[in-house]
C-alpha cells in the first residue's frame, strides 16, 4: 500500500497550522513575499508555511522523510531541512518559539535566501532536464543504425561488438540519471551554506528587534497583547524614527536607572560624609564609645549625651521620594540638536534621560508628565498616568517631537507647577519632582519668581536641573542655580552615569 504523500514538510498539529493561517492573514509582508515567490516556485506558500512552523513550534520541528513527501514539494522539504540542520537554528528558535510575530519576522528575514535557493532549484532542474533530453536524443539517433530503416525487421540477437568508448558513452547517461534523481529528491545546490547565512541573519533580526523593544521600555507582556499589525508598525517606527540610532543610549540609561534604584534601597540609611554632634547612639563614633569603658569618663559621656554633643558620623541621606508626579521638562530648542564630539546630540541624551525618568515614575507608582519646550509660545505636554500602561506610540511621540526655536524657562516650569497644583487639588498628593534638562541660560522675571516660590512652598515640590553640554548654564550665579534644589552639569554625553544621583533622589 502506497503511503500518503504530504504537501507539508514540517509535521504540525491543527493549532500550529491555525497560528500560521492567522499570522499570514495579518501580515502584509508574508502575503507579498508569497506572491513574489510564486514566480519562482508554484508551491511557495507551502514553503513559507514550513519555514514559519519550523521557527514557531515550541518543540523542535520534525521534518518528514523524502519518501513521505509529494514530489512537487521535495524542493520545499530540502530547503526547510537545510535551515533546521544549521547550528544557528537552535539560537533562532530561542527567540521565535511560541511567538508568531517573531517567527514571521524570521521568515521575512530569510526571504533573500529562499528566493536564491528557489532560483538554484529551478536552474538545477533545467540542467537535469537538458542533460536527460540530450541523452535521449543520442539513443534515438543510434536506434535506426542498430535496427535498420523504419519498418524493417528487428535486428538479430547477434551481440554488438564492445569498444573501448562504450563506458565513456555510457557516462553522460549515468550522470543525467543521477541529476534527474537529485532533482526529484529536491536537492538544491549550495543549500547548506545559504541556509546558515539565512538563519544567522534571521536570528540577528529577531534579537535586534527584541533589544530595540526593551531599550524603548516595551515589555514582553505588552508585546504579547499587542495586535500583529500594531506591533509591526511600532517596530518599523522604532527602526526608522528620529531617535532610532540612539536606542543603545536609551537602553543604557534604563539599565543605569535600574541599578540606581537598587542602590537607593541598599543605602537608604545614607552616605557617610564626615563627623557632627548629636545624641543618636546608632551613629556614635568608636572613640566616644570607648569612654564608656572607663568608669571615670562615663559621667562625661552621659552629660554630653544629654546635651546632644556626642561625636557622630554624619550622613547625607537622600531626600525621601516625592509622592506627586514626576515631570520632565525637556528643552527642544535649536541648540539641543547639536552633537557633541562623541556623536550624541544633546536632545538624544536629554530624551533618553527623560524616558528613564518615565520608568522611575512607573516604578514608584507616580504619574509622569513630559513637557517639551523651546520658545515661550512653544510647548507640548504628554501625560502618562500611573494607573494605566504607557502607550508605546505616545511614548514615541514624546521622544521624537522637536519644536525648535529659542528657550524659555518660565513657560515649562509654570506648566509643571500648574499640573502639580491640579494634582494636589484633586488627590491631595504633594511633593512632586520637576526635572529641567536644557543647554541654555535665560532670565526669569521677578514677578514670575515670586509666584514660583509661592507655589513651591504650598506644594512642596523639588526642582532638579541638568545642564546638558552647557557648563555655563549651571555656573555660579546662573538662573538655574538660583531655581534648582539640585543642579548637575553634564559635559560627556556618552556617560549616562552623570545623572545617576538624580535617580537616587527621585
Amino acid at each position: 500500500m502506497v503511503g500518503r504523500q504530504h504537501t507539508a514538510a514540517v509535521v504540525a498539529d491543527v493549532f500550529d497550522r491555525m497560528a500560521w493561517r492567522d499570522t499570514y492573514a495579518q501580515s502584509a509582508g508574508l502575503r507579498e513575499l508569497a506572491e513574489e515567490l510564486l514566480t519562482h516556485h508554484a508551491h511557495a506558500a507551502d514553503l513559507l508555511a514550513d519555514t514559519f512552523l519550523a521557527a514557531y513550534q515550541l518543540t523542535g520541528p520534525r521534518v518528514r522523510e523524502p519518501a513521505d513527501m509529494a514530489p512537487s514539494r521535495l524542493v520545499n522539504r530540502h530547503i526547510v531541512n537545510a535551515l533546521v540542520e544549521t547550528p544557528e537554528f537552535t539560537g533562532l528558535r530561542r527567540e521565535t518559539a511560541g511567538d508568531p510575530y517573531a517567527a514571521a519576522l524570521a521568515v521575512l528575514a530569510q526571504a533573500p535566501a529562499l528566493r536564491e535557493l528557489l532560483d538554484r532549484s529551478r536552474d538545477s532542474g533545467d540542467d537535469a532536464a537538458r542533460t536527460t533530453g540530450a541523452a535521449g536524443a543520442s539513443d534515438l539517433a543510434e536506434a535506426p543504425a542498430a535496427g535498420g530503416t523504419a519498418g524493417a525487421p528487428p535486428p538479430t540477437a547477434t551481440p554488438r561488438p564492445q569498444t573501448s568508448q562504450a563506458p565513456a558513452s555510457a557516462a553522460p547517461a549515468s550522470q543525467a540519471a543521477g541529476g534527474a534523481a537529485r532533482t526529484a529528491a529536491g536537492a538544491v545546490p549550495g543549500a547548506r551554506a545559504a541556509a546558515r547565512t539565512a538563519v544567522a541573519r534571521a536570528a540577528e533580526a529577531v534579537r535586534g528587534e527584541a533589544t530595540l523593544m526593551r531599550a524603548w521600555g516595551v515589555t514582553p507582556g505588552e508585546l504579547e497583547r499587542m495586535p500583529f499589525d500594531r506591533r509591526a508598525r511600532l517596530a518599523e517606527r522604532l527602526r526608522t524614527g528620529r531617535l532610532a540610532r540612539w536606542a543603545e543610549l536609551i537602553g543604557r540609561f534604563r539599565e543605569m536607572a535600574d541599578a540606581e534604584r537598587a542602590r537607593k534601597l541598599e543605602s537608604a540609611t545614607g552616605e557617610l560624609v564626615g563627623v557632627t554632634l548629636g545624641d543618636d547612639l546608632s551613629r556614635v563614633i568608636p572613640s566616644e564609645l570607648a569612654h564608656l569603658g572607663l568608669p571615670e569618663l562615663r559621667a562625661v559621656f552621659a552629660v554630653r549625651y544629654a546635651a546632644g554633643e556626642l561625636m557622630l558620623y554624619d550622613s547625607r541621606t537622600e531626600q525621601s521620594s516625592g509622592r506627586g508626579a514626576v515631570i520632565a521638562c525637556v528643552d527642544t530648542s535649536h541648540s539641543m540638536y547639536e552633537a557633541e564630539p562623541g556623536g550624541v546630540t544633546r536632545e538624544a541624551w536629554a530624551k533618553a534621560c527623560a524616558l528613564a525618568l518615565l520608568d522611575q515614575a512607573r516604578h514608584e507608582r507616580r504619574d509622569f508628565v513630559g513637557i517639551l519646550f523651546s520658545a515661550a509660545d512653544k510647548l507640548r505636554v504628554f501625560r502618562f498616568p500611573a494607573d494605566r500602561p504607557a502607550d508605546p506610540a505616545e511614548v514615541l511621540d514624546f521622544a521624537e517631537s522637536f519644536l525648535g526655536g529659542g528657550t524659555s524657562y518660565q513657560a515649562p516650569l509654570t506648566a509643571a507647577a500648574g499640573l502639580l497644583a491640579d494634582e494636589f487639588d484633586e488627590t491631595a498628593r504633594a511633593r512632586g519632582d520637576i526635572v529641567i534638562l536644557t543647554d541654555d541660560e535665560c532670565a526669569v522675571t521677578a514677578e514670575w519668581r515670586r509666584d514660583w516660590d509661592d507655589a513651591r512652598r504650598r506644594l512642596g515640590f523639588r526642582l532638579f536641573g541638568l545642564a546638558v553640554g552647557a557648563p555655563d548654564a549651571a555656573g555660579s550665579g546662573s538662573v538655574l542655580e538660583a531655581l534648582c534644589d539640585d543642579l548637575r552639569s553634564v559635559e560627556d554625553l556618552s556617560d549616562v552615569h552623570a545623572a545617576a544621583g538624580l535617580f537616587r533622589s527621585i
